[in-house]
């Protein structure tokens, strides 16, 4: 099987949790399909869902969480 990135699309902080009380949106290991979200980034107090364009199953994260990104850098790596 071949391997994909998911990247940003905007810059700013990538957040894996929709809050820090509630559980990621998607972890290492979890399927994934085309418009499920995948985390949030954060510009200047909005937020932004990152949805998955493909159906697969997450590899790795390559983003951390909170991690100040720039647009087109490579969040995660899914398995399609």
């Amino acid at each position: 099987m071949a391997t994909e990135h998911i990247q940003s699309p905007l810059p700013g902080t990538f957040y894996r949790r929709p809050s820090p009380e509630e559980p990621p949106y998607k972890s290492e290991g979890d399927s994934v399909a085309p418009g499920d979200v995948i985390g949030l980034i954060e510009v200047m107090k909005s937020f932004h869902e990152v949805k998955a364009d493909k159906a697969g199953k997450v590899v790795r994260f390559i983003a951390e969480n909170e991690e100040a990104i720039m647009a087109g850098a490579p969040l995660l790596e899914i398995e399609v």
